[in-house]
């Protein structure tokens, strides 16, 4: 539901606008002054044709990658991540079941779509203490006025403050949509690849060693992975994630078009009226994940599995493969006004779905072919007092997950100035687990396990008063059949129903040049749910803004504090590459807290900062036992468009 998602937050939309296409008649152009206007570039999503403009704020731009709104990592840059907000994972159907690394991910379903009067290009650069690095480089660039390309490579790259935790990640995407003249087909396309490695220290020996004088240099505290025979600078044990995937979807609307010109007729606008359509999808998707320890020892399994390691040539290796092919065919109907019709697509899928674990003396294999029935209906809201709403469904009718099915529903309006946009929603997922949560196995040993499906039910609310700045919202999850990962590294399913209610309230208070944001979020679950989350949390942020050099120039300074209430904290486990469940340790900092400054001239954005300031008077952020945040550190950073 992305659509009535950034609807909701935005004020639903911008206007749209016709896009000038060229004509059927040579004599007459539509093209001699489209690259001589000023730029504009805006980008939808697939399964929305809302447009969205590239941010250019400098309110929040200081603000960590990745981080947002409430992630936290394993102590570096470029490590695996989990919420603090809870939310369950989406899947229906087969899926392999690795998500530490999806934040860094670019996913097909969720790719801009570019369209620009000019080529356009960003390049951004981030450095931060201890050779922390970030590069991303966008172009996208217009070949027709209804025929756009985009592409970017980012590069993320940590040593990190501890022992032997780099990491290093890979992203590129390449996308391309393209509308006919007549508006009655169009295209999308796209290819993505991700890499993430991660070398893994099993976390500190100890917590308390923080406070410890001897250890101020972060890099001399013992770590559970190192080995004296392997080396200082790289870790033995690893975990990589790679995948490649590629779509291609294209659809034929009938309807009847309507030209119209301009005084001159040297311009026209083309305009369909579409009745029906037909739309063809089609992905691939190959997902490999690795587990490496090329110096395992018995005391690092205990507890995990029992061996002795005799041999000096002894490692530990899993590898897990995911291969899927899907191919859906939908039919799409249109009511009402052609420039915001109520469209109802409904369509048959069949999808090829194959799995592999791989253990070093051998490899077992499954395959399965699944068929689903998929639909939705939607309309759009472009212009306030709109009502948007939209419902989707996909049933699987066949193979493996047959029965699995995820039913979506949403309603969003724009009431008035006065009272604000609401937006209403409903999701209702019956799935089977996922493919390594029902194997694991290496050269030494082998789990399998079963499950029964499990349910997650949703409902929220949101509202926003723009006039107000405020805005809040609530969220209860009911789920039953919960699988998870326990203490003990085995996972596990909890029977039992249980609620998870969330709700969150955001305000910006300003006077002249003074801005304060505060963000707080407070969630409740059933007592005895396996579920790692902190009663309430809060970020807030004071600053100030202002113009100088005859308004050339913007400035933004202040600080940012972020904070949460004790709770039992989720632990990690390097051998599934996954967090789990325990109830034994206890996560209680300090509030973490940056200073930065922020200025934009034109259109070039830089920030410097100071991260984790409190560091200066206490101990490290410890989220996740065994795996401490950064100390006090400097980052900088800077956004460059580059328009020709």
């Amino acid at each position: 539901m992305q659509s009535l998602s950034a609807m909701a937050q935005s004020g639903f939309g911008n206007p749209t606008t016709l896009t000038n296409q060229q004509p059927k008649d040579t004599s007459k152009t539509n093209t001699s002054t489209w690259q001589d206007e000023p730029t504009k570039i805006y980008y939808t999503q697939l399964t929305s044709k809302l447009k969205f403009y590239p941010d250019t704020l400098l309110h929040q731009f200081h603000r960590r990658n990745f981080s947002q709104p409430w992630l936290v990592n394993t102590g570096n840059q470029g490590s695996p991540t989990t919420s603090l907000l809870f939310k369950p994972e989406e899947r229906v159907g087969p899926t392999l079941g690795y998500h530490v690394f999806d934040v860094y991910r670019f996913q097909l379903d969720s790719l801009k779509y570019y369209n620009t009067t000019r080529p356009y290009s960003v390049f951004t650069y981030q450095l931060g203490s201890k050779v922390e690095q970030l590069v991303s480089l966008l172009h996208t660039q217009n070949i027709k006025p209804n025929w756009n390309v985009a592409m970017m490579y980012r590069k993320v790259n940590s040593p990190g403050y501890y022992k032997i935790q780099r990491t290093n990640t890979d992203n590129a995407f390449l996308t391309t949509n393209y509308t006919s003249t007549d508006k009655h087909y169009s295209l999308h396309a796209a290819v993505v690849y991700n890499k993430e490695q991660n070398d893994e220290n099993g976390g500190i020996v100890s917590d308390s060693l923080l406070e410890l004088d001897e250890y101020s240099n972060r890099s001399v505290i013992p770590v559970l992975f190192q080995s004296s025979t392997y080396g200082t600078r790289r870790s033995p044990v690893t975990n990589m994630q790679r995948d490649v995937a590629a779509l291609l979807q294209h659809s034929y609307t009938f309807g009847a078009t309507d030209t119209s010109y301009n005084e001159d007729s040297t311009q026209f606008t083309t305009q369909l009226k579409p009745r029906f359509g037909l739309t063809h999808r089609l992905s691939f998707s190959s997902e490999k994940y690795q587990f490496k320890d090329l110096r395992p020892s018995r005391e690092k399994y205990i507890g995990f599995f029992n061996y002795s390691f005799p041999n000096a040539s002894d490692s530990v290796f899993t590898e897990q493969k995911w291969w899927v092919l899907d191919n859906a065919l939908l039919l799409n109907g249109f009511l009402g006004k052609p420039t915001n019709p109520l469209s109802v697509n409904v369509g048959w899928g069949i999808r090829s779905d194959k799995f592999s674990t791989e253990y070093g003396i051998g490899e077992q294999n499954t395959q399965y072919i699944s068929n689903y029935l998929t639909g939705t209906i939607k309309k759009e809201a472009f212009e306030p007092q709109q009502w948007g709403y939209e419902g989707a469904i996909k049933l699987f009718f066949s193979g493996q997950a047959a029965g699995s099915f995820l039913v979506d529903a949403a309603l969003a309006k724009r009431i008035s100035k006065t009272v604000g946009s609401v937006q209403l929603g409903f999701s209702q997922a019956l799935h089977q687990a996922p493919y390594n949560y029902t194997r694991y196995q290496n050269q030494f040993v082998s789990f399998t396990k079963s499950y029964n499906k499990e349910s997650s039910t949703k409902l929220f609310a949101t509202w926003h008063q723009e006039q107000w700045k405020l805005s809040a919202g609530v969220t209860n999850y009911l789920i039953s059949n919960f699988i998870y990962l326990d203490a003990s590294l085995q996972f596990s399913q909890y029977a039992p129903s249980f609620n998870l209610t969330q709700v969150w309230l955001q305000k910006r208070f300003s006077w002249r040049q003074f801005y304060l944001d505060n963000e707080i979020v407070y969630q409740q679950k059933t007592n005895l749910a396996p579920v790692n989350v902190p009663l309430f949390m809060g970020r807030h942020k004071i600053a100030i803004e202002t113009r100088a050099f005859k308004k050339a120039l913007l400035l933004a300074a202040g600080l940012d504090v972020w904070y949460h209430t004790p709770y039992t904290a989720s632990g990690y486990a390097p051998f599934l590459n996954r967090f789990y469940y325990q109830d034994a340790i206890t996560a209680s900092n300090y509030p973490v807290v940056a200073v930065f400054f922020n200025f934009k001239v034109k259109s070039f954005r830089a920030y410097v900062m100071v991260d984790q300031l409190q560091q200066l008077f206490t101990t490290n952020t410890v989220l996740i036992s065994g795996y401490p945040a950064q100390n006090t550190m400097f980052r900088f950073g800077f956004n460059w468009v580059l328009i020709n």
